[in-house]
Formats: C-alpha cells, structure tokens, sequence
C-alpha cells in the first residue's frame, strides 16, 4: 500500500505541475514492467512449455560445475533434489516423453552416489505412480537438508537472482531447506550427512538431536558386581601366591637352590602382574557413567551369575594386536531357503529361519556325532532329514519349530538360551522355549511383516521392526505392545537394544537411524548420512557410541552424546548384515554379502573424537584390521562371546564337497 501511495502522490504532482510527457512516460514503463513480470512468471509455471526443467536445470549444474574448486563441491549437492524435483514435477504435469528424456540425458550425473534411488524411480512411468511408489511419495513430501557454508549459500542466491531463474527457484524454496555454518565448506568424507531427506519440518533432526541422552551403564549390573567379585578373588588369590613365593624363597634359599626358586617366583608374578593387566583392561567399561534404570528388570538366577563370572574369568583380550578366534557355521543345501540365523552367546546353538516359515534350531555338541554320510548342516530338504533319521534312530540332527504362515525374518535368542524369538511375514512374533521345544506365545500388534526382533540385555523385554513404519517394545508376559515408536518414513528394518536398556535404536530404509526413550516412545536422536536403506546395527560395551551398516557397504560409528559421526568405514562391497563390538569395545566385527567378515580397529573412536572437539580435525580414525574371506559364504549373522571368541554364520544353496 505504500508503494502505491507513493506512485500516486507523483503522478498528482506531475499532474499539478504540468509534466504532461514525464507522467505519460512514467505510466509507459510502470506498464511495461507490470507485463514484463506477468509474461515471466507465466513463463516460468507454464504447462505448454515442459523444455523450461531442462533449461533451467542444465544451466544451473553448468554454473556449479565451472564455480571456484573451494566452493564446487557444496554447490554440486544442490544439483541432485533439484534434478529429482524436475523429473517429477514433468510427471505431475503429464509430460511423460519429456520426463523420460529428462531422466536418461541428466541421469549419469547422479549415478555414483544416488544409483539406488535412480534404479527405483525409473519406474515411474505416470502421475498415480507418483503416489504409489513409497521412494517417490516420501521425496515429494519430505525436504531434503542441505550443508553449506555462508559464502556458498549467497553465491546460490546471487545466481538465482540474477538470472531470473523462477522455476529452479520455486523447487529450492519449495524441497530444499540449508543449514548455513560460517567458516570454510566441510568436505563431505568428514560430515556424511551433508544431503539427507528430513521431515517436513526444518529444524526437526535439530530440534530431536538437543534432547539429553544418558548413555552410560546400568547402576549394579551383573557384570559390574561379576567384576568386582572376581577382581576381589584375584586379589586374594595373587596375595596368597606372593606369599607362597616368599615361603619358598626362604626354603630354597636355605638349601642353596635359590637359582630355580627365582625362576619361579618370577614367574608367578609375571603371571600375577599379566592377569591384573587383562582385568583392567576388560573392565574398561567401568569409567561409563551409571544411570538408572527406567524398566523393572527381571531377576538373575544364581547360575546365570555363576555363568558370567566363569566368562569373566577367561575372557580373552581383544586388541590390534591380538585378534579373536573365529569360528563360523556354514548351512549347506539351503536352496535359497534360509533367510535369517542367529548363534547364543557361548555358540552351543544356532538357529536359522526358513522361507518355508519353519525355524530350526542345532546343537553344536551333537554335530558331527553320527557317521559322516552328508553335511551335519545341511537342512532344508525332507528327502536328506528322511535318511539322517534312518541312520540316526529317527532323529533329526536339528529341532524344529513349526507355527508361522509366512517366511520367517529374523530369530534371536534370550540372553540366557532358555528361550527363542521369531518373526515373519504373517505380521507375528512368537516365543518359544528351547527347554519344552514348544511354542508359548503369539503377539500380534503389527500390521505388516515384521522384519527384525531382538531380545533386550536382560532378557523378558523385546523390541520388533516392521513394513508398517513403526518399531514395538514388548514384555514377554503381555501380548499387547508396551511401547509404539513411529516416525520413520519407510520400512523399520532393524532394531538393537542399548545396553542399558533405557533406548532402543531402529535402522530404516528411509537412511536415517533414531534412537528412542523406552520409557516415553519418544525419538531423542536421529542419525542422518547413510546413503541407502539401514540393515544392522550394534551398540558399544560402554553405551557411548553406535555402529549401523547399510545397502551399500559403508558403516558408520556414532557418537550417542551429540548425535555426530565419528567416522565411516568403508571397505565392503555389499550389504552389511551383521555387526557387533567385542566385550572391552576395541574391535568391531562386521558380517556381509560379500562374503567377507571384516575386523575394525576402533578403540581409537573416542581418542579421535576428543582431538576433534579439542583442535577440531583428527586422522586417528577407525581402521580394518583384517578381512576374512568365506569364498561363497554371505555372512547372515555375527557375535562375540562373553569370552571374547567370535561366532559367524552364513549360507550357500549348492552342496560343497
């Protein structure tokens, strides 16, 4: 209004004073610029002209493509929502041959980072697909988040204005929103998350992400009071070997042997000093915080305690220097058919579930003990189990579980192996004893497939994911769902309890990874920078840091506190399946497609976060250690015992010899 107060107040005293030409030429360009914005913006969202993507689009990848080195990188990442948008709004619009050529002429752009979302959205052959397909849905529901530092962010602007390009403009404002950090622009292997799709909202992964989260252990855990017994035992028993030393050095010093009796006493306090040395290292843990718990936690038998402590007792320790023995469990003749395994803790039993919803469940001791006329683990034809049967009076060489309508996704055992979980793709979880060989429970809570299920640390409480977008929380004696956790933008597709049982954490195809209160259901962080769907995850003895693998290969560790990432891993070729960390955390162990188990140095994660925060970089980065081929064995399933050995298991469909 003040605008046209203003014109009308000169046109009134160009009017008063006689300006008769001045006014009518004022009123001459006064229309031409009204109409030159009209035929622009009319232009710009004009339905008959499709060409205005591709223009737009190519000139704007030409100006980040010839901007200075120092800032190309950042403005590169504006090129591939900018690209997705285009595609897709010619969809929208009906121009179906244009967008198709928009597609494959710009598509090898985007081919080395984005060629899984690319292979999806090929597909997308009218509007209604738009909204069919999940991956096209979230994209244009969602904005994606881009890093940029401030000088980079005006450079785009600058651009933008002085070419007038309205409709690149419209998409960015409309799908795109920045985080502006001052200083130099990050390089994107040291900040993984620089593009990532978001909720609507902008500033939600910051908003969750300044939530506190208590990451330390359980005050009065089991194996913290394990540990102090055993550390008060080998007190004891070191006290008593000094003075046995001392005795007989006086012994032999009388009888003028003292020669061999130093020999030994040096021996025995090598041995003491060595001992003490592993202790502490083992219990590394201990400088973790204590929290308190927020779930009423079962009580653990006697013998379990005892269990533990005989663990704790022989637990190896894991270093660079000193890696863990492997023993891996091959299933032989699965046809395809197997589709998830799980191992015990102690790697007694393993157990595996079946495409044709059966689950099955071996005996480690009793492998091997009829006579050898085929694989012990061969399993899934009836015609095989028929003739073990015959030669082993009618027994099979596994135990099977049989209640499922569908395929069977994930299986794990409690902490203790008394019981056994399974999930599949009748949208049920059931519960089975390994004592009975029976199944006791049939929750159903979920709507779709359910795609992992895992047993909490202590066992009693489980969490579940799901097609249906949503990860449970439940309590074996209830067979409703304690806890619903919904927020994620695609499948669920994995779950991992923290060891202190007050968060859980949920991988997603959506890439991004959450944590969530167990108490509240709430999201308290979300982790954004994987580049493809989320299959595994691991949590850290001490609760601090997070390991998640995805489609693609590439592991990522974070740090629980600030939501960061303290480095990726890369170095598999295919989908990281399995993860876990060793007993003390110094190692982390990796299981994928590639057939490959890989070893990570990664005690140096807290070192190379606490030089980054204090001088702010830091090459003291996680490190593979070792890789070990199965030649044509997937690995399916990883873990350490609580002694430090590591357990894998995987399957290949033909016999080997």
């Amino acid at each position: 209004m003040e605008d046209e107060e203003m014109e009308k107040k000169v046109q009134q005293y160009l009017q008063r004073k006689g300006f008769r030409l001045t006014e009518l030429a004022l009123q001459e360009e006064r229309n031409r610029l009204t109409t030159s914005a009209l035929s622009e913006v009319a232009l710009a969202r004009s339905d008959n002209d499709p060409t205005r993507y591709s223009d737009g689009y190519s000139r704007l990848k030409t100006w980040a493509y010839s901007s200075l080195d120092q800032y190309k990188k950042e403005l590169l990442r504006i090129i591939y929502p900018v690209f997705i948008h285009c595609f897709m709004d010619l969809v929208a619009e009906g121009h179906m041959q244009e967008a198709r050529s928009f597609f494959h002429t710009f598509r090898e752009d985007h081919e080395e980072m984005h060629s899984r979302d690319l292979q999806k959205l090929e597909g997308v052959l009218s509007p209604s697909h738009l909204e069919e397909m999940e991956l096209a849905r979230s994209i244009r529901q969602n904005k994606f988040k881009i890093k940029l530092c401030e000088y980079s962010y005006e450079l785009l602007l600058q651009y933008l204005q002085k070419t007038q390009a309205l409709v690149m403009l419209g998409i960015i404002n409309e799908h795109v929103t920045f985080e502006v950090s001052p200083g130099q622009p990050s390089l994107i292997f040291d900040d993984a998350d620089v593009v990532a799709l978001i909720g609507t909202s902008k500033d939600l992964a910051k908003q969750i992400n300044q939530k506190e989260v208590h990451w330390g252990l359980l005050e009065d855990s089991v194996e913290e009071r394990m540990e102090k017994a055993l550390s008060e035992s080998d007190k004891i028993e070191a006290e008593s070997k000094e003075a046995d030393a001392e005795d007989n050095k006086k012994r032999n010093s009388e009888s003028g042997k003292q020669g061999g009796s130093l020999k030994k006493a040096k021996k025995d306090k090598l041995i003491g000093a060595t001992g003490k040395n592993i202790r502490t290292e083992t219990s590394m843990v201990s400088v973790a915080p204590r929290v308190k718990r927020e779930l009423t936690l079962p009580v653990t038998p006697v013998e379990v305690e005892q269990s533990i402590l005989e663990d704790l007792r022989n637990r190896a320790q894991l270093n660079s220097l000193a890696l863990p023995s492997v023993s891996f469990y091959t299933f032989l003749n699965t046809h395809n058919g197997l589709n998830c395994s799980s191992i015990l803790h102690d790697g007694s039993l393993v157990v595996g579930g079946f495409s044709d919803s059966s689950v099955k469940v071996w005996d480690m001791s009793k492998i091997g003990q009829p006579a050898k006329t085929s694989s012990s683990q061969g399993d899934n034809e009836s015609s095989q189990g028929e003739r073990i049967s015959t030669s082993d009076e009618g027994k099979r060489p596994y135990t099977l579980f049989q209640g499922h309508s569908g395929p069977v996704y994930s299986v794990a055992f409690s902490p203790f192996g008394d019981f056994l979980l399974s999930s599949s793709s009748d949208s049920t979880i059931r519960l089975w004893s390994t004592n009975m060989n029976a199944n006791l429970v049939c929750y159903k809570g979920h709507n779709y497939p359910v795609w992992d299920v895992q047993f909490s640390p202590v066992g009693h409480y489980f969490a579940s994911a799901s097609h249906d977008r949503t990860a449970r929380i439940w309590s074996m004696d209830k067979i409703q769902p304690l806890r619903i956790m919904a927020g994620h933008l695609s499948d669920v597709d994995c779950v991992q309890w923290h060891v202190n049982c007050n968060y859980i954490a949920t991988g997603s195809s959506d890439k991004t990874v959450r944590l969530w209160d167990v108490q509240t259901g709430e999201c308290i962080r979300m982790f954004i920078g994987h580049r493809s769907m989320v299959l595994s995850l691991a949590m850290s003895p001490d609760g601090r840091y997070m390991a998640s693998g995805d489609e693609d290969g590439t592991i990522m560790i974070w740090d629980l506190s600030t939501g960061r990432c303290v480095s990726p891993l890369l170095g598999h070729s295919s989908c990281v399946w399995t993860l876990d960390f060793s007993c003390e955390g110094a190692l982390l162990a990796s299981g994928s497609a590639d057939c490959t188990v890989k070893l990570w140095d990664v005690s140096s994660s807290a070192k190379a976060l606490k030089m980054e925060d204090t001088k702010g970089g830091s090459t003291n980065r996680p490190r593979l250690l070792k890789a070990l081929p199965t030649k044509s064995t997937p690995v399916y399933s990883l873990r350490f015992s609580r002694r430090n050995l590591l357990f894998a298991a995987g399957a290949i469909s033909l016999s080997s010899s």
